[in-house]
């Protein structure tokens, strides 16, 4: 006889949601998180933008010295790596872990290490090298918010004072709450999570939503390029973003392999004030080759690339490409303070605008933003987010149907390759 379940055992198990009652305390610290943390962000920012104008543009006039002539870029350059190798060596907590092991998912540091990894993250930002502010903030962001939390609401569950604050940073980085939804979604599909996907969301959600309207209210910022419109996307675009995608994709995996040997030839000098300096020297040499629009974290320079599409040949802009991505390679490598996300995003447009020099068919908006998303791809393995930032420095709709289809034979090509970030021992993280 065949036994017959009845429609409770036949039927499908559903994740019960969590009520409201329980969502709602975690409103306030969530708010208070994204605006802390956005404060923070805007800070080093601020701090670092003065010290970058009185070393690029005050101090060189007084001096009489041109302010991007290569004998300064190496002067400020290796002055950098000076001054960052010092914190790196004196400062209690030694500015943190070795910024070539971490990633966007910081770990949770203790309070006596926030101090130098902010005061090393703001030089590295002021004096040129090629890293973003994204990895340190998020990381100072998280030990703060762990400590504070940890004290004045102790009976929080521990875990959700790091999700807080990286989403509260992310949302404040990239000015939206919907970047900070993309990367921690991309979290959890990792995670073995019970629970509905927006109730683990709320919380991290209302953060990023805080942190962003903050630096909203604050510092305006727009990653809209003004790039001109291409209208309705035609096969060409379609084949064209496919191709300049693919082509980041492998162009930024060659940064990727080559990334552990390079971090293993600065670690052989074994001490900060040898290795920062030395990582000072390369990169004045670097960009030396490529102009000072390779400098710093990205995203003032690509504005200025976006401003005139046509401004510089084919062979220029494949330098500017080569020599950001060895930048990035070089100052990740010897122990900057830094993120990768923003220089990715100047190779993959400087990749996107030698397309279209070499191929007047490639559209500018369509090589830019291919070219972005094949290069975050690669360095990031954050689909998400490789997307969302591509698509948002066009800001058109008819780019995100291309992107998609675009990211698919990138993806084949990075997904199971080693990753820009290193275990404790050198080897690189698959």
């Amino acid at each position: 006889m065949p036994v017959v379940q009845d429609s409770e055992d036949r039927a499908p198990a559903v994740t019960p949601s969590t009520p409201a009652r329980a969502l709602l305390p975690s409103v306030l610290p969530a708010v208070v998180v994204g605006v802390i943390s956005s404060l923070i962000l805007v800070g080093v920012e601020v701090a670092a933008e003065q010290l970058q104008d009185v070393l690029w543009e005050t101090v060189p006039d007084a001096l009489g010295v041109g302010r991007y002539s290569v004998a300064w870029m190496f002067a400020v350059l290796v002055a950098t790596g000076i001054a960052v190798g010092l914190v790196v060596w004196k400062v209690p907590g030694h500015a943190g872990p070795d910024p070539a092991t971490v990633g966007l998912e910081a770990p949770v540091l203790p309070p006596v290490v926030l101090p130098g990894l902010l005061l090393a993250n703001a030089l590295m930002l002021a004096g040129g090298p090629s890293l973003g502010p994204e990895n340190p903030i998020i990381a100072t962001n998280v030990g703060l918010a762990v400590w504070l939390g940890g004290r004045f609401i102790p009976r929080a569950p521990g875990r959700i004072w790091p999700a807080l604050a990286e989403a509260a940073t992310i949302g404040a980085l990239f000015g939206t709450p919907v970047a900070a939804a993309l990367v921690i979604s991309e979290v959890l599909a990792r995670q073995e999570t019970r629970g509905m996907l927006w109730d683990s969301l709320f919380a991290p959600l209302t953060a990023a939503a805080a942190g962003s309207l903050t630096i909203t209210l604050l510092d305006h910022p727009s990653f809209a390029l003004n790039l001109p419109s291409f209208g309705r996307p035609g096969w060409s675009d379609l084949l064209a973003s496919a191709v300049v995608a693919a082509v980041g994709a492998l162009l930024a995996l060659c940064a990727v392999r080559a990334f552990p040997y390079v971090h293993a030839a600065f670690q052989r000098l074994r001490h900060p004030m040898l290795i920062l300096p030395a990582g000072g020297v390369v990169l004045g040499a670097l960009a030396a080759a490529g102009g000072h629009l390779t400098l710093f974290k990205g995203l003032d320079e690509i504005a200025t690339l976006a401003h005139d599409p046509d401004g510089w040949s084919a062979g220029e802009f494949a330098v500017m490409t080569v020599v950001k991505l060895a930048a990035l390679v070089v100052a990740a490598s010897c122990g900057f303070r830094g993120g990768r996300i923003f220089p990715a995003v100047f190779v993959g447009t400087a990749l996107g605008l030698c397309a279209h020099a070499l191929v007047s068919g490639v559209h500018p908006s369509v090589g830019v933003s291919a070219g972005v998303l094949g290069v975050l791809l690669a360095i990031t393995r954050q689909g998400w987010i490789s997307l969302f930032v591509a698509a948002v420095l066009v800001a058109e709709p008819g780019i995100i149907a291309l992107l998609c289809i675009a990211s698919l034979p990138a993806w084949l090509l990075v997904t199971g390759r080693p990753q820009m970030q290193l275990r404790r021992d050198g080897t690189s993280v698959h």
